[in-house]
């Protein structure tokens, strides 16, 4: 690991280093999927070991597909543990999305195999939870262990909507992931909604 992208990740764990230093565990959770008109939100909670560092750990959207799938593998591997929740676009439809992401959020974080001592996370408003949490306002670029569970929730979300784009052909599914994209409203004028579109997400469009 080149020296620079040490630096960059060694001020990335400020928040976890005083707990890492005392050898506790720390979690990171972060979400994808909030803004799509088809699919599920799909929270990751991720606990890295003390002093872990993966090369090219980053904001999810900063990285290139390819260099996410390669980073998954790497953060699933060396993790102590990971855990996603998931809703999916009728839970969106019935109870809003904040609702349905802090939910996603609150079972990423039950479905860990062990406790950390805190949570960081990225901004939700509110996580239903006896852990110890922080939210920190674009946490999946400031803090380390936010950033790595950004990339294990956008890459089981999109490893989802490739799943979709074979039962639901002809949506393109595949490539935009279920986001507003020309190509998918296209698709939606020609063929109408399928099972994984949410419903409140279009009439808001409509109207």
């Amino acid at each position: 690991m080149k020296n620079e992208e040490k630096e960059r990740l060694l001020a990335m764990c400020c928040y976890e280093q005083p707990y890492w230093e005392k050898g506790l565990l720390v979690a990171g959770i972060d979400e994808a999927g909030r803004g799509p008109l088809a699919g599920p939100c799909v929270a990751a909670a991720v606990v890295l070991p003390p002093g872990c560092l993966i090369a090219g750990v980053n904001d999810s959207k900063k990285l290139t597909e390819k260099r996410r799938e390669a980073l998954y593998e790497q953060i699933t591997a060396q993790a102590v543990c990971c855990a996603v929740g998931v809703a999916d676009n009728h839970t969106i439809d019935t109870i809003n999305i904040l609702k349905a992401a802090q939910r996603a959020f609150a079972q990423a974080l039950e479905g860990l195999a062990q406790q950390p001592a805190f949570v960081f996370s990225d901004r939700i408003g509110g996580i239903d939870t006896a852990l110890p949490y922080e939210e920190i306002v674009g946490g999946d670029r400031l803090c380390y262990s936010i950033a790595a569970a950004s990339i294990v929730a956008k890459v089981t979300r999109d490893r989802m909507m490739r799943a979709y784009d074979e039962l639901y052909a002809g949506y393109g599914f595949a490539q935009h992931k279920g986001y507003g994209t020309r190509q998918h409203m296209e698709a939606i004028a020609a063929q109408g909604i399928c099972q994984i579109h949410r419903t409140t997400f279009l009439k808001r469009l409509s109207g």
